[in-house]
């Protein structure tokens, strides 16, 4: 490294998986990294997800026929997509983009840029994994996914298609492959799949403490505050002012707050319709049951994720509007509907959660760089695959910090794609 590197100063703003991979990846390029953010090292959004590698989890959110749900989603507040009569106002601007990322040539189009980053996440983990001493933070066995009907798995069988042309495959399982696989199911289902690219992490709060401490170890520094604003001068960034009056200078400015990067537009000078979708987790501790797969349940609109620290269920997803308070009668209705399916399961000691993914209407996230300060970067709203594009997401973080050429086309992720005609 030359000596111009090593005295590079960079500030990540957000601490979660997102941030600590870009932490990492700018500690790569030799630059001296702070961390901020105001929580525990994993206790994140993506703490409260189901802790899956969904690799091919590309097609967007809103699919044909999205808009007849919605009556539904307001009248049934138990399903496992529910949107609150309240928030309707609020997100109702956000809600009309998102309903029109629902045509097919849409739909294709998203599909095909998220597989350029997903394709890479293994890859893009593989060094950072590298630097922690618990090699088991990252599972290796592939993921489940069953249904009530046949119908059900047919109705998923176009996206299934358009996975398979961007080089992501499924395998068909049958009640007896269930059963074999995951005994706590047998009898249960009769149809299913497998995921064979897909994995499942140990503990998503240990995975992200454990990068957390390896970006630590190597001379990084965290610092639990929040980022009040950026100190400009001359269209650059050249420091940051935390909450507590301190003042960090810096080269490099990295945005990573998932939805707390709102705090910071309009220095920016973006107009980003950047939302938080909750999802609610309900934790078992002691769950008498083994589960040796994560497996989504596809009707049911939850999955169970064993962990090393309990039996992860959740997956529901509330559309709450801006700011909302969570609603844990949501990780309850989880827990009720599992319970229905596995009657065994030891809910004592159970813990509850929800975190707040970070979505744009096309479900794409941004990874850019301001226009206005031309050194701070962007890294947010990966909605529910901040886990899995995490690292990824470091790494083309680095490449725009050192200004060197990106192996994927950024265009589709830019922070601007909302402020220049385009539907998204």
């Amino acid at each position: 490294m030359s000596k111009q590197q090593i005295q590079q100063n960079s500030v990540v703003i957000g601490g979660g998986i997102v941030g600590v991979c870009c932490a990492l990846y700018l500690q790569k390029e030799g630059h001296q990294v702070w961390l901020i953010d105001p929580a525990k090292p994993g206790d994140s959004t993506a703490k409260w997800s189901c802790g899956q590698m969904a690799v091919s989890e590309i097609i967007p959110l809103s699919k044909p026929g999205i808009l007849k749900r919605i009556p539904g989603w307001l009248l049934d507040q138990k399903g496992p997509l529910a949107l609150r009569p309240a928030a309707v106002p609020t997100i109702l601007p956000w809600f009309l983009r998102f309903v029109a990322n629902a045509r097919h040539s849409r739909i294709d189009a998203i599909a095909q840029a998220m597989a350029t980053l997903t394709h890479e996440v293994y890859r893009d983990y593989a060094p950072l994994l590298a630097m922690c001493p618990d090699k088991s933070l990252m599972g290796q066995r592939p993921v489940i996914e069953v249904f009530d009907t046949l119908r059900g798995l047919e109705a998923e069988r176009k996206h299934l298609q358009l996975r398979e042309t961007l080089g992501f495959y499924t395998e068909n399982l049958n009640a007896s492959d269930i059963a074999e696989l995951e005994p706590a199911l047998a009898g249960k289902f009769s149809h299913g799949l497998l995921f064979p690219d897909w994995r499942a992490v140990s503990d998503t709060r240990g995975f992200i403490a454990a990068l957390t401490e390896a970006f630590i170890r190597q001379g990084g520094i965290r610092i639990e505050t929040e980022a009040a604003s950026l100190l400009e001068t001359e269209q650059q960034a050249n420091g940051v002012k935390l909450r507590d009056g301190r003042i960090l200078p810096a080269q490099h400015v990295v945005i990573a707050a998932g939805t707390g990067s709102r705090h910071f537009f309009r220095q920016l000078g973006v107009r980003v319709p950047l939302t938080g979708i909750s999802g609610y987790q309900t934790l078992l501790p002691q769950p008498d049951v083994e589960f040796r797969h994560s497996v989504i349940y596809a009707d049911g609109g939850f999955c169970f994720t064993p962990m090393t620290r309990g039996l992860q269920i959740g997956g529901t997803i509330e559309f709450a509007g801006p700011d909302a308070k969570p609603d844990f009668r949501r990780a309850d209705i989880i827990l009720q509907k599992a319970r229905q399916l596995v009657p065994q399961l030891n809910i004592a000691a159970k813990e509850v959660g929800v975190g707040h993914r970070p979505f744009l209407p096309d479900t794409k996230p941004i990874i850019d760089r301001s226009r206005r300060l031309k050194n701070v970067l962007m890294a947010f709203g990966h909605g529910q695959l901040g886990l899995t594009l995490g690292a990824t997401t470091g790494r083309l973080i680095a490449d725009l910090a050192v200004q060197r050429p990106t192996a994927q086309d950024l265009s589709p992720f830019s922070a601007y794609r909302f402020m220049e005609g385009e539907h998204a």
